[in-house]
């Protein structure tokens, strides 16, 4: 009987749900920061922008990106494996998706906080909007960064000329970003529209009692109870009105057909 060797198979597998789970746990962080960048943009030209948020636009950012590159060599790396189980690799592609779909959100966001910042300087509060917005991004930026308090690791103030210096590195690495998301589209050919969501977290939203009430209101839209009758005295009022429009009419025709006679 011939023997059959099953330890490579087995740390093959255990090898691919490792780089699986890591690669879910490296999407859902830069998940999390990119919401967390976009949150801090959408305060970029308002009445709390700040060279304080800048810098935590900055260093967001910069965690950002520096998950997007390790996601990127590694869903790349798994893709391109043509030993790689179909089923890890369904979960691989969702993953690719999650993640390019991320990365273009940042890169969307990066060219609006340059392109505001042009506009709106922070050196001239005046000419920032008045959104009636308080409080600044310092813990949504630090959730982002993982810190337990943002204030406590960073300088104790940005540095006056850092809007100017950071419209050219925001410039500098939007580009990057552009190259980035070509050189994925070329080393791996994920067709979007073919990657189909599956799992508890994509079931339908709506809950059983949900679904009852929504049942029960078709319901009642199909099967209409009595038409609603009018009252007595509104049916009055309104046979008055009618004979009171009859009878107006014949006066209007009548002196009509005596001034034109």
């Amino acid at each position: 009987m011939p023997l059959v060797n099953n330890k490579v198979g087995d740390d093959s597998t255990v090898g691919n749900d490792k780089a699986l789970s890591d690669g879910k746990a490296l999407v859902d962080s830069l998940i999390k920061v990119v919401a967390c960048y976009r949150h801090l943009a959408s305060c970029v030209g308002g009445c709390t922008d700040s060279l304080q948020l800048r810098d935590e636009l900055r260093q967001t950012r910069e965690k950002a990106q520096k998950l997007a590159e390790t996601i990127c060599h590694h869903l790349t790396s798994r893709l391109r494996d043509k030993s790689l189980p179909e089923e890890q690799r369904k979960e691989m592609e969702l993953l690719w998706v999650a993640f390019s779909s991320s990365l273009e959100l940042l890169h969307v966001d990066m060219c609006k906080v340059h392109n505001i910042s042009d506009i709106f300087l922070v050196a001239n509060k005046t000419s920032l909007v008045q959104t009636g917005v308080q409080g600044g991004g310092s813990e949504v930026a630090a959730r982002a960064l993982s810190l337990p308090d943002l204030n406590q690791a960073q300088a104790p103030s940005p540095p006056a000329c850092l809007e100017n210096e950071e419209q050219c590195t925001l410039e500098q690495e939007i580009t990057r970003i552009d190259h980035m998301i070509d050189d994925m589209e070329m080393k791996v050919n994920v067709l979007r529209w073919m990657v189909e969501p599956h799992g508890p977290q994509y079931a339908d939203p709506l809950s059983s009692v949900d679904s009852t009430s929504l049942a029960l209101f078709s319901v009642d839209e199909e099967q209409p109870g009595p038409a609603p009758q009018i009252p007595h005295q509104h049916r009055c009022i309104l046979a008055l009105s009618l004979l009171l429009a009859v009878v107006l009419m014949q006066v209007t025709l009548f002196i009509c057909i005596f001034l034109f006679s």
